[in-house]
């Protein structure tokens, strides 16, 4: 059965905790979702992972569109969430016809980066029956904001304490804290009713999101938030190098490999051929 988000909503109270990973792709999605994973989110963060762009800016609604169809495809339970890329969600009208596309796709809900100009978008999305995972903290899309931890000092954390509590109230279901210190994080989880999804965040979340190259060390830099769970990194490398040491030393493909024709039919067709060769 696919997962809701009044499912998820219930696991704040409930528990277990929930597991969120980025995805881009179809076989990735299914294995995932073989897996049990709660959610699976089409970041903008494909744009640096996966398309070799400079940085998330430049992700489009088309590419996001692209790939959102991808994972819906291989995700028959996980709950699929859509990130918003920058620019998508300048005005409320812009906003909702892009979460209304990102739905008619696959994805099961949007989320959408929060600062105080994005709360208004949030609750005109939400209204209209489309689940919204806000999302705190370092915000990658905010033009000249460089990867940091936010809410160290009183000011911010104020201000993101606001954020948190007005994305609630404006119908987010789930909120995404990004690189916000551990106490914070766990002041605003205990203060709000929905769900918090932490990502170098701590311990006191109500579930977690990780870029999926980076648990699977295929990322060029490994971050402190992060945990690589398996050295994918070798594990291609090793199997590129000894697929290119096999077809040039003539070891693939081997006969297991090859298919096969019935004799009479190779014997007339080389017999064939050899009488014309002999005519020439």
């Amino acid at each position: 059965m696919k997962l809701s988000k009044e499912t998820l909503r219930r696991r704040k109270n409930t528990g277990p905790k929930i597991t969120m990973l980025t995805c881009y792709d179809y076989p990735t999605a299914k294995l995932l979702d073989t897996c049990g994973i709660d959610v699976q989110l089409i970041g903008d963060s494909v744009g640096t992972n996966i398309l070799g762009y400079p940085d998330v800016s430049m992700v489009t609604v088309a590419d996001m569109v692209h790939h959102i169809k991808a994972v819906a495809r291989g995700a028959k339970k996980s709950f699929v969430l859509g990130d918003m890329p920058f620019g998508s969600f300048k005005t409320k009208t812009l906003a909702l016809a892009n979460a209304r596309l990102f739905m008619q796709e696959g994805a099961d809900g949007v989320k959408i980066e929060t600062e105080k100009e994005s709360v208004d978008i949030i609750a005109h999305v939400a209204s209209s029956g489309i689940p919204v995972c806000a999302h705190i903290g370092y915000t990658p899309q905010t033009p000249g904001l460089c990867p940091s931890v936010q809410g160290k000092d009183l000011e911010r954390a104020r201000e993101l304490i606001t954020l948190a509590q007005q994305s609630e109230k404006s119908g987010a279901f789930m909120i995404v804290l990004e690189l916000i210190p551990e106490k914070l994080s766990r002041l605003i989880t205990d203060l709000l009713t929905i769900p918090t999804i932490g990502i170098g965040a701590g311990r006191y979340c109500d579930g977690q999101v990780q870029v999926i190259l980076d648990t699977l060390g295929l990322s060029e830099k490994t971050f402190r938030h992060a945990k690589t769970y398996a050295d994918g990194s070798s594990l291609v490398k090793d199997a590129a190098m000894q697929y290119i040491y096999e077809v040039r030393n003539g070891l693939f493909p081997a006969e297991i490999n090859s298919a096969s024709m019935p004799d009479d039919v190779f014997n007339t067709l080389s017999h064939a051929l050899s009488q014309k060769a002999t005519a020439l």
